[in-house]
């Protein structure tokens, strides 16, 4: 089957297994109606959106990097089905969740190699790929926000917030050169919200953890920021010479 004759049954396939396996969990955890139906919506908006990224394309395919992402958004989705359930009820203190995110954490570079492996690297499966993980940032930064503090979602939202900013200063959607210091600051994040979610860390340390991530992150977007607005203003300096 075909790059394009994929695109439709990944996507099934991907509602499919996050259906089954949130029932599943949700069998689980048991939990309030409410807070059942919460996980399940919140869940659903994530894997949606995943299938929403393939079925937009066109020309539409999937591609085998593009079905790794498939299910590291499956595992996002089922971290949010239990992050949004315990918005209603006591915050877990086992590991299901830790687990759930560290599977989807730990499955972040192999979709970059299989793509580079099987020579189909693209840009939107790069753009599929950082949704993605903003996506289990923002789940994780909830769920640590019902066990450290409401802070924590700053997170989480700091991507979205920057992706917005681009909609009404478009400048700030130009590509910026690669950064290993940019990526390292990426993956601390899920990592350091992972921390603080793990059953019987010390509260210094599940506060410390995300306290250094967020940090790191504003610091990371400033000078993203910056870079951008000075090159948009020597655009517009050289155009009015």
């Amino acid at each position: 089957m075909s790059a394009a004759e994929r695109a439709v049954p990944d996507a099934l396939a991907t509602l499919t297994a996050y259906g089954l396996a949130a029932l599943w969990l949700l069998a689980l955890t048991p939990s309030g109606l409410v807070a059942q139906l919460a996980g399940l919506c919140a869940g659903a908006v994530v894997a949606g959106a995943a299938v929403g990224s393939i079925l937009r394309r066109l020309p539409r395919f999937s591609t085998p990097a593009d079905r790794v992402t498939l299910l590291r958004a499956v595992l996002v989705a089922l971290c949010a089905v239990l992050a949004a359930a315990q918005l209603f009820s006591e915050p877990r203190t086992d590991l299901l969740l830790p687990m759930l995110g560290g599977a989807a954490f730990l499955l972040d570079g192999v979709d970059g190699a299989v793509a580079r492996r099987t020579g189909t690297s693209s840009a939107e499966g790069a753009r599929f790929d950082g949704a993605t993980d903003a996506a289990l940032v923002l789940v994780l930064s909830v769920a640590a926000a019902a066990a450290v503090g409401p802070w924590t979602l700053a997170i989480g939202a700091m991507y979205y917030a920057f992706t917005a900013a681009g909609f009404f200063r478009p400048h700030l959607r130009a590509t910026l050169p690669p950064s290993l210091t940019r990526k390292a600051i990426g993956a601390c994040q899920p990592f350091a919200l992972l921390v603080a979610l793990l059953p019987g860390m010390p509260p210094a340390a599940a506060v410390a953890a995300p306290a250094l991530a967020l940090g790191l992150l504003a610091f990371s977007f400033t000078r993203d920021v910056v870079q951008l607005e000075n090159r948009h203003r020597a655009v517009l300096l050289d155009a009015a010479r």
